[in-house]
């Protein structure tokens, strides 16, 4: 059972950021219907509708590193459904997400107009198809983000990273900027549970910290090598960023 108080304050989050989508994403259509936004315009609308997302759900971040400042392949180890979220307030990318999140009304719509490619992760022709499509918004300019865990994760060591990401980048000459973002609490991390479920469990206390690191540029024509090198990164900067935090992982 949930405790009373966060509960309640759970569920006026969900109202308000029910009430700030139905404020965004009708005028977001009628402005991509009649004038065909750009993605710098669209990403811009994200960045708004997130950053007031934020303040209404209670997350804090504490951001180091910038942005690569030309197109790359943006790369992030998986703790929460809010992990896109947040990451979208400082980096402009398409993010690769599981179709799933498709199914959401309005949050749906929004994503899809600022940004996001969905894959089935269960069906072979789907992940085929995205890495195309993955491949051809890199070259076309536009950043990409992907979270090569392929789940979230509620462990300290990371799951490995799958291959393939890495071996396209590698293939076509695209740095990859690897990120990782952590939470302070267990309630943050999300494991096994709906995602209403974990709303109320993560989003029903009074604040969220995390921690997010944007790290160098790779580049590598070696996949596997690339791989490892940012998975190395990756496991160093996770242990770096719960140090002395008095977080879950610190013992």
């Amino acid at each position: 059972m949930y405790n009373p108080i966060s509960f309640t304050l759970a569920l006026i989050r969900i109202i308000l950021i029910v009430i700030l989508l139905l404020i965004f994403v009708p005028p977001l259509l009628l402005a991509d219907k009649l004038f065909k936004l750009s993605p710098q315009s669209a990403f811009k609308v994200r960045r708004a509708w997130v950053k007031i997302a934020k303040v209404i759900l209670g997350i804090r971040v504490q951001v180091s590193g910038t942005p690569h400042a030309e197109t790359a392949l943006y790369v992030s180890n998986h703790r929460s459904f809010s992990d896109p979220l947040i990451i979208a307030d400082y980096i402009d990318a398409y993010v690769i997400a599981k179709a799933e999140v498709g199914d959401l009304p309005l949050i749906s719509t929004g994503a899809e107009k600022t940004g996001v490619i969905y894959v089935q992760r269960d069906n072979k022709e789907s992940r085929s198809s995205v890495k195309k499509t993955m491949v051809k918004t890199l070259l076309e300019g536009k950043n990409v983000l992907v979270f090569p865990e392929g789940t979230t994760n509620d462990k300290k060591q990371l799951l490995p990273y799958k291959k393939g990401t890495f071996f396209e980048a590698a293939q076509n000459g695209i740095p990859v900027v690897p990120i990782i973002i952590e939470y302070k609490t267990q309630k943050d991390l999300w494991f096994q549970r709906s995602i209403f479920s974990h709303h109320f469990i993560q989003f029903g206390k009074l604040l969220t910290d995390t921690r997010l690191e944007i790290g160098p540029a790779f580049t590598n024509s070696d996949g596997e090598q690339l791989r490892v090198d940012i998975e190395n990164w990756s496991t160093a900067t996770v242990k770096r960023l719960h140090k002395n935090w008095g977080s879950l992982f610190d013992n």
